[in-house]
């Protein structure tokens, strides 16, 4: 096992030391801490200047708010690979960059709680402070909350989701907030992948917002190489698969453009856009030579979450890149859920080929495909 020093220093950076090779990320201050970071699976090495960037949907494992619905299997300490398998473990410690939209709080403050009208359509998470250093040893790196569950306990809750994920050695972008709109992490080789989230909720990056999204995008790329954007975007349900190319809403919310937000995203410098929160998968595209996922549905959503049909269909993309961010290869790992929750290997390849479907039908025009395994190609620019 690496060990990582978390240090607090000034403007909010904390240094992570792998074997004597420093990884930065951008944060908000953070407490002294040492933490374990798991190794990353032996392979073949990848060429020169090629990293390899996993990225999937939503992540709530569990909430015991406001009754009791935690995973009895995640405890302090415990073993990923007992909830998700080996073979999900390993492919993301294989990463060099692994994603998730961490969809919830972390803490265990009842103050601030928000109240719901109607629970049919209305839900509050809160998941125990550990859960965060739990995604770390499960091979995550890179996080965003910035969502509609980011703010179940207002800003207090969010600001302490926040720290909790930034001590546990997780890279997170969340609020519109000085020090937490853009993340970043730093391989040992130093190449910076920096990460902006945005959603449709008080007090997050809008998604509407094209000229601020341009904006940043710009920002990012002067402090780092590869650009990653996430966005919590699009109506929700199984109806809800079609890109489109439209503003969308949800229950009366404005829920974004993802169409036009992820193009405008590509179009200002981003070099890779993950999006979630349909709770469905839909389709992806390869636009100037980048990756664009327009959801990643459920991935690790345990509890009260719907599972069934395409909603348990749980994709994550395995992407290859270079420095400059372009994409060099891409496939859909098929992963699945059944009730009550948490993402299991799927061999049947079920996600990978929904998502071929989507694409053919939204995206024909563009050469990007979806093979039966999942392999991904694309016209190139």
């Amino acid at each position: 096992m690496r060990s990582v020093a978390l240090l607090g220093l000034a403007g909010g950076i904390a240094a992570l030391t792998y074997f004597g090779a420093a990884q930065f990320i951008t944060t908000g201050p953070v407490d002294n801490a040492v933490v374990e970071q798991p190794a990353r699976t032996a392979e073949p090495p990848r060429a020169s200047g090629r990293y390899r960037v996993l990225g999937v949907g939503d992540i709530m494992m569990g909430s015991d708010w406001p009754n009791d619905g935690l995973d009895p299997r995640i405890t302090p300490g415990s073993d990923p690979a007992a909830v998700i398998g080996q073979e999900l473990v390993e492919l993301f410690r294989g990463g060099d960059v692994v994603f998730g939209n961490f969809e919830g709080t972390l803490h265990t403050s009842s103050a601030g709680a928000k109240q719901c009208g109607n629970p049919a359509l209305c839900f509050v998470f809160r998941s125990p402070p550990f859960h965060a250093e739990y995604l770390r040893r499960a091979g995550f790196t890179l996080v965003s909350n910035a969502n509609n569950h980011s703010r179940d306990f207002g800003e207090g809750g969010r600001a302490e989701t926040y720290r909790n994920l930034t001590n546990a050695g997780l890279a997170t972008a969340g609020a519109d907030g000085e020090g937490t709109r853009i993340a970043v992490q730093t391989l040992p080789d130093g190449t910076r992948f920096s990460l902006i989230a945005f959603g449709h909720n008080p007090g997050l990056l809008q998604v509407s917002d094209y000229g601020r999204l341009t904006e940043l995008v710009r920002q990012a790329s002067a402090r780092s190489d590869v650009v990653v954007v996430s966005c919590h975007i699009g109506a929700e349900g199984a109806a809800r698969d079609r890109i489109t190319r439209a503003p969308e809403v949800f229950v009366g919310e404005q829920r974004g453009d993802p169409f036009r937000f992820a193009r405008t995203a590509v179009d200002a410098g981003a070099d890779i856009v993950f999006c979630h929160g349909p709770h469905i998968p839909r389709a992806i595209e390869v636009y100037k030579n980048r990756f664009i996922a327009y959801s990643l549905g459920n991935f690790w959503t345990y509890g009260r979450f719907n599972v069934r049909e395409t909603a348990g269909l749980a994709p994550i993309a395995d992407l290859e890149v270079n420095r400059q961010g372009e994409l060099v290869s891409a496939r859909i790992v098929s992963a699945r859920q059944e009730r009550p929750g948490g993402p299991t290997h799927d061999s049947s390849n079920a996600a990978a080929q929904r998502i071929a479907v989507l694409t053919a039908r939204d995206f024909p025009e563009t050469g990007t495909t979806v093979a039966a395994d999942g392999t991904v190609s694309w016209r190139r620019d």
